[in-house]
């Protein structure tokens, strides 16, 4: 099918030097090289965020005392945008990867903790006593149905996480002084203005994104949620 019928004929011209630019980086090999580093830097810091904020979001919504201890601490820094804790980041972790990592899982934390929490309270009570009713016991009701209760509501956290962390991630390449990076790409390219490697590495940033929604999140929706016929495919 002809890119005309796809898209409004004024963003043509556009989209052909995108194309151009993209196939110039492929052809070169470099392209893969920054979004393999990228890569790496978002799944850890991901992973980082993800481990504490499922841990944490699971404990505040089955603990009442935790939830009062942590909860005002989650609401005054969520709001916080992520570019703000980057200068301290840096300053307390050094330039380079470290502190990239670490940034980008402080920034995905808060919407994973924020969304595991809300699904944990919004767990119906009617399934907890049917499965005490059973005889089941907290250990069981916690793995078999507060938690895949919940798990929806997490995934909608990984997603809103990701999110956040691609956006740090690309602005803290810029501030890090990492040698390579998409962020990193964008930048340096806007120093000689060249204005189509810059589209072109945000048109991979977001083909990125595409792909692992596709190949990650709903592989997962279909091996848990879909599967235990809590949400439909």
């Amino acid at each position: 099918m002809a890119l005309s019928g796809l898209f409004p004929e004024r963003l043509l011209p556009t989209l052909q030097i995108i194309a151009t630019a993209l196939l110039g980086l492929i052809e070169s090999g470099i392209v893969f090289i920054h979004a393999y580093q990228t890569l790496v830097r978002l799944i850890l810091g991901t992973l980082l965020g993800a481990v504490f904020g499922i841990a944490l979001g699971l404990l505040m919504g089955t603990n009442k005392r935790v939830e009062d201890i942590l909860s005002p601490w989650v609401s005054i820094f969520a709001p916080i945008p992520g570019l703000a804790y980057a200068p301290l980041f840096m300053l307390w972790f050094g330039l380079g990867n470290v502190s990239i990592v670490i940034l980008v899982g402080f920034v995905t934390f808060f919407p994973i903790v924020l969304n595991t929490w809300a699904g944990v309270k919004g767990v119906k009570e009617l399934w907890v006593r049917a499965a005490r009713s059973l005889g089941a016991g907290e250990r069981v009701i916690f793995r078999k149905v507060i938690f895949p209760a919940s798990l929806p509501h997490t995934l909608t956290g990984l997603r809103l996480g990701l999110a956040q962390g691609w956006r740090i991630l690309v602005a803290a390449e810029m501030l890090a002084a990492v040698p390579w990076g998409l962020g990193w790409l964008i930048f340096g390219a806007r120093e000689f203005m060249n204005t189509d490697i810059m589209l072109a590495g945000i048109a991979v940033i977001g083909l990125t994104g595409l792909l692992l929604e596709r190949v990650v999140f709903k592989k997962i929706e279909q091996y848990t949620v879909v599967r235990w016929g809590m949400m439909t495919a």
